[in-house]
């Protein structure tokens, strides 16, 4: 059987059972993944279980009147024990006044793709998904139509993919856009002025095709396109490095990534660094996919200067050496962005961490999935993001753990977080030192679907373990059949202090047959955690919120 066969007999994410990282496909009801969502994940018509309202009068944390034991009706006091948050953005997170180089900015990977990497459907309802979800920085990947010249095309290449016309992307952002805005104009005081969208484009087409890009752009997006004058000042700004642009200059713009290319720059593979989760067929399909596109594809490395004019404040380079972290990257534009991936970039960690995370406080850096996942699994960002790297672009198929890692960062923003200051490269700043307990009180959960020995299962990811069995604490088992679940025990963490630590709160079934299934979760970057007693709400694998809720009592201490 060919490898074309073999494709199309796959389902679109493969037949694998769910593990504790995986996740359900994303569709257009979808709400979390980049930081939009639901901002205060607590609603005050929540349903409260009469085993917590009597938990609530047994430990004093509010009266049984209060607690309405024994009553249906939920009371004044109860519903504002649902709605208190268990977490807070602090405003200077989102003050947006800093360089564009000072922030995490929640990015998609491929994302006109649904499905599977090598045979999926290109399909313009990926864009209006991530972007309605929050994403900032969403990927293009553009190639010459033989059908019509004039028209360029978006696909991976190469694959077995659908493609999509390039215009339409264009028209799909656009209407994004227009709705974030109207949507700002109309309620100007319930949520922040809409950010910059930043398109990554990864350009196959020749001099017509990439001119016909930006007499489409033009053309579409009109003056939503970061306009002459700003983008003047950054080719000015060539000529002096200590100058870089502030995220507030670029309004609500839409801002393009082109790419620049070295003369002896490396080839673009990913080979021979594994298969997608360890599956070999998937390695072998993505190193068949490889060699075919470097066997048929030349590289368009010849940017037109009406393209490379748009893409003044994040020029994309693939270095040829490793001189960008070493000393300085020779002959690179000063407004660089190191586009590398995971494979790559995790090569060089944790020895050269200190040097990258330096370079990072003052040029851009896009990490993004290797070749092999091609079943849309996702790279960790957490350790990307603890040396600085800006743009982490994710698969944007699956709500999976990184999914759900970028919606605790981004959630309550509006798709920018301004970096710790130890990693912007401010001159007085030092990471937090020392340790920290976290203690988590579980007590029972509401609304939960009905399975067997319900359990919660908690992950603290921090972004030092750079290996793939993070510190995981679990309740034992309620085998309650028929009630909501309750298990009143406290998990503890020690770990060392930092500002880019999350927790994962999985609400999880033992069925007894290997397999523990997660039915429900959340994920809370704990510098944002309001201690004290809350109701979390909690949320599908598909980035649906649920009714489901489960009390519990944070506490972080220094030690």
């Amino acid at each position: 059987m060919g490898i074309t066969s073999k494709l199309a007999a796959l389902s679109p994410f493969g037949n694998k059972e769910h593990g504790d990282d995986e996740g359900d496909a994303f569709d257009p009801s979808s709400v979390a993944g980049g930081g939009l969502g639901h901002g205060q994940e607590s609603d005050a018509d929540l349903r409260v279980s009469q085993r917590l309202r009597k938990f609530l009068a047994d430990n004093g944390i509010l009266d049984a009147e209060h607690a309405g034991v024994g009553v249906e009706d939920s009371t004044p006091a109860l519903r504002d024990l649902v709605r208190r948050p268990h977490f807070r953005v602090p405003p200077e997170v989102v003050d947006r006044s800093h360089p564009l180089t000072d922030y995490f900015m929640s990015s998609s990977h491929n994302t006109y793709l649904l499905a599977h990497q090598l045979y999926g459907t290109s399909c313009p309802t990926g864009y209006e998904m991530a972007l309605k979800t929050g994403a900032r920085c969403v990927e293009v990947d553009a190639w010459d139509n033989s059908a019509d010249k004039d028209e360029p095309k978006v696909t991976h290449g190469f694959t077995l993919v659908s493609n999509i016309s390039f215009r339409t992307v264009c028209e799909t952002i656009r209407d994004v856009v227009d709705a974030e805005q109207a949507a700002y104009e109309q309620n100007p005081h319930g949520r922040r002025s809409p950010a910059p969208v930043f398109l990554s484009l990864e350009n196959h087409c020749g001099p017509h095709g990439q001119r016909r890009m930006v007499d489409i752009m033009n053309e579409v997006w009109g003056d939503r396109l970061l306009g002459a004058a700003v983008r003047a000042k950054g080719h000015q700004e060539e000529i002096d490095d200590s100058v870089h642009v502030r995220l507030d200059e670029l309004g609500s713009k839409i801002c393009v990534m082109v790419e620049y290319h070295f003369d002896d720059e490396p080839e673009d593979s990913d080979e021979n660094d594994g298969g997608d989760d360890g599956n070999d067929d998937d390695a072998k399909q993505a190193k068949a996919y490889d060699a075919e596109k470097k066997a048929a594809a030349e590289k368009a490395k010849a940017i037109v200067p009406e393209l490379a004019s748009i893409g003044v404040y994040a020029q994309s380079v693939k270095p040829p050496n490793n001189s960008w972290f070493e000393s300085s990257l020779d002959n690179a534009p000063h407004h660089h962005l190191i586009n590398v991936s995971e494979s790559a970039l995790g090569a060089h960690l944790p020895a050269q961490a200190r040097k990258i995370a330096s370079h990072n406080a003052q040029h851009l850096m896009r990490v993004y999935p290797r070749g092999t996942r091609i079943r849309s699994s996702n790279l960790r960002p957490v350790p990307f993001w603890g040396i600085g790297a800006q743009v982490c672009a994710l698969n944007w198929q699956r709500f999976g753990a990184s999914m759900q890692l970028n919606h605790a960062l981004f959630v309550g923003t509006e798709g920018y977080v301004l970096k710790p200051a130890y990693l912007r490269g401010t001159p007085t700043a030092a990471p937090p030192t020392g340790r920290r307990r976290l203690r988590l009180r579980v007590v029972g959960a509401s609304d939960a679907p009905p399975f067997t020995a319900p359990y919660v299962s908690c992950v603290l990811i921090h972004p030092n373990d750079l290996n793939d069995d993070p510190p995981k604490r679990k309740t034992g088992k309620d085998r309650d059949e028929n009630v909501d679940p309750v298990w009143d025990e406290t998990l503890e963490w020690e770990y060392d202090a930092s500002d880019l630590v999350f927790l994962r709160i999985l609400l999880k079934s033992d069925e007894k047959m290997a397999r523990n299934p997660v039915i429900a979760a959340t994920t809370i970057r704990l510098l944002y955690v309001v201690p004290g007693w809350s109701f979390i709400r909690m949320w599908d694998l598909g980035g649906h919120l649920t009714k489901t809720s489960v009390l519990v009592h944070i506490d972080i201490e220094e030690l």
